[in-house]
């Protein structure tokens, strides 16, 4: 029948039938819906899936054809809805890891395939070299030397096709001997395990020409997509300035064959930039699987031979490429081979570390490519999505511009303009002029509209004993330690319609404070971008220009925990509070390059932890997986600031320009020192804070006149002294605070759970006062406080809410507060102690 029927051990339609238990009624009918009452259902459930009782009530009433149902069966179709959609989805989502797990095992089972031929190999070179040992007279039979030597490619006529054809089948066999073969003795990266959510397989070369790494890994994307993606090289490498193809034609087996021309940035002021002249092969294997392979065509020579080639060494790449195959069930089977020789000839010594370690060139190229692949394909499959309503697609060109933008100031090459300018006779810094880059290269209504250029002051020095990404965060979370918001606000005037002045000639005052907004992030954080708010206001009623905040568009690179990048940046460009898609973008910013690899593979660096970096006692060892490899760790700072200018003012803008980056320069100097894991944290601190007792002294201080005031001890034995006390109080469980007994209290200590609640560090503690941490309750309730503090010594406080110094909320159970007594007995300072704090 149409109408609803009760049927025993019957089921359920496939919009859903659902068993109820009620008085009077078998449990075990089964009530049956017409398809109108599924459909009817089934449209409530696309707008609401978990309707509440009142709806599906009204929903009772509203359709008469569910009239003859009760609503607890309508409840239990509901609850039976949501549970086959949960199935479905946890069906799928096995079905995708096993689809992955498949492809993983295959991927395994090929690289255990080539290790036993490696290992295979290695035993019969090493019999070789055992019998040439016992037979000297054999010593000169070269019969069985290894294929680990890629053999050098003869020059040929580069206008013969038929000899490029013939250097490209050469280059395709031995590019595919290092991606799936043994003609490289290939190590496997540390730090990088297999498995189901692993980023991939990647590898280093060990004993072999130049430096090489590979990569492999599973993408959800189809092979023709990966493969153009790949060769857009400038669009996903950063340090590839272009990529300009000079000729293409077909070969004859349906593939193509380009000659190439590619120029890279310098890394750093201190070294030349690097370009080459390659064949790039790209063709279909048999089994359906694409290759894009490549090599120079000469060690030197060919390509353009214009003025600017003066500026690049000409690197060799020897064969690298891609190998891209499709996968059941979809997505894509990736191998990345890099195999260069960067000619480390060419920089001074204490560089070569850059253009001789294979690591550099996997996490700069080969991984590079293997994680932008991963970025679009989980941007196409819609599990990214950002802020602001930016597509991920605009996100990532602000990223690219960002990084581009900064790469020019730092390379400074003179086709795009940039020439040098006198200097002072100290040559610290280097001043670049460039009058080409106008500021009218956008159509946006907040374009640059004043003719002149952009002054760069630019400057390079070696770090020692400086943990790269702890340098950056610090950089990043305290830029008040080091910058002048007044020359913030004068190249954020470049982007008004009206002329941009000098600094100091509009009052100015700035908040000191910063709020960072995120915008997107890579796959695996590698890369963060971010807007940055520094609240200003002017100081005349006549200023209409600066009368608001400024904010600054920023990317950062390599301040993850988990990060294992070799380059470690934090750069900015002012914007427009609203800017557009094709906002102009003057980059300005660090880079910090570890000169030395660790031998484990882990980051060069301690724990990224910028609280935690600041280690208590002279003999303290660095935390998580650092180790005191760090205290001999080099690294090259790199700074480039840009500043626009109209031309009247060049040689002001110039000398302000100078002045201002070797103050940077002096202020990235007192905090390498403070953050440098070869002084003990607390030592660092008391090196800033002047006229504070030694750190086991305050130590001892604070456990006494805790348990003087409040009866009971701090610590459990409490009767430690000198640095075991010190470390007990640096590692208690809930925060510590100390703060001067002033008119106003500044901050002067905290334990490693303080700076953790107030996200600094001990360098940066004494810009924090105790009324910037409570909110307006809190800041009542402990004023209220008071009387009763100095009368008895200490008070509690109620829970509540304070501020960090990122300006994020935490919320905490409760407060002791306690006067620090010294050995006078006089009241030295303030402490906190706040009990289960959590970030809001």
């Amino acid at each position: 029948m149409a109408a609803a029927v009760a049927m025993r051990s019957g089921s359920g339609s496939d919009g859903g039938g659902g068993g109820y238990d009620k008085a009077g009624m078998d449990s075990g009918k089964y009530v049956r819906y017409t398809p109108e009452q599924v459909e009817a259902l089934e449209r409530v459930y696309a707008e609401c899936p978990k309707p509440s009782s009142s709806r599906r009530q009204q929903l009772l009433r509203d359709c008469p054809i569910l009239a003859n149902i009760e609503p607890k069966q309508i409840k239990v179709w509901f609850q039976n809805r949501r549970c086959r959609d949960k199935q479905r989805k946890e069906a799928s989502r096995l079905q995708a890891v096993n689809r992955k797990l498949t492809a993983m095992n295959k991927l395994l089972m090929e690289e255990n395939e080539r290790l036993q031929k490696q290992v295979s190999q290695l035993v019969h070179e090493n019999a070789y070299m055992k019998q040439q040992l016992q037979n000297p007279s054999l010593g000169n039979d070269t019969s069985c030397e290894s294929n680990v030597t890629t053999p050098q490619n003869p020059l040929r006529d580069s206008s013969n096709p038929s000899g490029l054809l013939t250097i490209a089948e050469e280059t395709l066999t031995e590019f595919l001997s290092k991606a799936t073969g043994t003609a490289v003795d290939w190590v496997p990266m540390p730090g990088m395990k297999p498995g189901p959510d692993s980023f991939g397989i990647v590898a280093v070369s060990h004993g072999c020409r130049g430096v090489a790494a590979r990569a492999c890994g599973l993408v959800n994307l189809e092979p023709t997509k990966i493969v153009e993606i790949l060769k857009d090289r400038p669009s996903w490498f950063r340090d590839c300035r272009s990529l300009e193809v000079f000729t293409m034609f077909p070969a004859g087996n349906g593939g193509t064959i380009e000659l190439v021309y590619m120029q890279m940035y310098a890394p750093t002021t201190l070294v030349p930039a690097r370009d080459f002249w390659t064949l790039r092969y790209t063709t279909t294997m048999e089994d359906g699987s694409l290759v894009v392979c490549e090599r120079s065509l000469s060690g030197s020579g060919g390509g353009p031979s214009t003025a600017s080639a003066q500026q690049f060494v000409r690197a060799e790449m020897l064969p690298s490429g891609y190998l891209v195959r499709p996968c059941e069930g979809g997505g894509s089977i990736v191998h990345i081979v890099d195999h260069l020789d960067l000619e480390a000839w060419s920089v001074p010594e204490v560089l070569r570390p850059l253009y001789e370690s294979s690591r550099v060139v996997a996490q700069k190229m080969t991984t590079a490519a293997l994680r932008h692949i991963r970025q679009i394909a989980q941007e196409t499959s819609g599990e990214v999505v950002y802020a602001l309503g930016r597509q991920p697609a605009v996100l990532r060109t602000f990223s690219q511009r960002l990084s581009r933008g900064f790469n020019d100031a730092i390379s400074g090459f003179n086709d795009d303009g940039w020439s040098v300018m006198g200097g002072d006779g100290i040559e610290d810094v280097i001043i670049a002029c460039n009058a080409k880059k106008v500021r009218n290269t956008s159509t946006s209504a907040n374009a640059f509209v004043t003719p002149g250029g952009v002054i760069c002051a630019k400057a390079s020095m070696l770090l020692q004993s400086v943990p790269p990404a702890v340098l950056v965060r610090f950089l990043r979370e305290h830029r008040s330690e080091w910058a002048d918001y007044n020359f913030d606000a004068y190249s954020a005037s470049s982007l008004k319609t009206s002329s941009c002045s000098l600094p100091g000639l509009r009052p100015m005052r700035f908040s000191g404070s910063q709020i960072i907004m995120p915008l997107a992030h890579t796959v695996e954080n590698e890369e963060i971008l971010e807007v940055v708010r520094l609240e200003g206001q002017a100081l005349t009623h006549d200023d209409g220009l600066m009368s608001r905040d400024i904010h600054l568009l920023q990317l950062c690179t390599g301040i993850d925990e988990k990060s294992m990048g070799s380059c470690f940046q934090l750069v900015f460009a002012p914007i427009d509070e609203l800017f557009p898609d094709d906002a102009p973008l003057i980059s300005s910013g660090f880079r910090v390059i570890p000169l030395d690899m660790k031998t484990d593979g882990t980051p060069a660096g301690r724990t990224l932890d910028l609280a935690s970096s600041l280690e208590v006692g002279s003999t303290a060892q660095p935390t998580g997986d650092a180790s005191m490899d760090d205290c001999n760790l080099r690294s090259v700072l790199t700074i480039a600031f840009q500043f626009p200018y109209e031309m009247h003012l060049q040689d002001s803008v110039a000398t302000m320009a100078r002045q201002y980056v070797r103050s940077i320069v002096s202020s990235v100097q007192r905090v390498s020192m403070a953050i440098s894991p070869s002084r003990s944290g607390l030592n660092a601190g008391q090196k800033i804070i002047s006229g504070f007792p030694e750190a086991p002294t305050l130590a001892r201080w604070i456990c006494q006149s805790y348990q003087f005031h409040l009866g009971v001890e701090l610590l459990r034995q409490a009767d430690d002294a000198g640095e075991a006390l010190l470390k007990m109080l640096w590692d208690y469980e809930d925060a510590i605070l100390c703060c001067s007994f002033k008119e106003k209290p500044v901050f002067t200590f905290a334990n490693e759970m303080g700076l953790n609640m107030l996200e600094t560090s001990l360098v940066a503690l004494q810009d924090l006062s105790l009324d910037k941490i409570f909110d307006e309750a809190g800041r009542k309730a402990l004023y209220n406080e008071i009387p009763k503090l100095m009368e008895q010594g200490y008070v509690y406080l109620p829970g509540g809410v304070c501020l960090s110094g990122m300006g994020r909320h935490v919320s905490f159970e409760q407060a002791v507060a306690w006067k620090v007594l010294g050995e006078d007995n006089n009241v030295h300072c303030l402490a906190f102690c706040f009990v289960n704090w959590s970030f809001v």
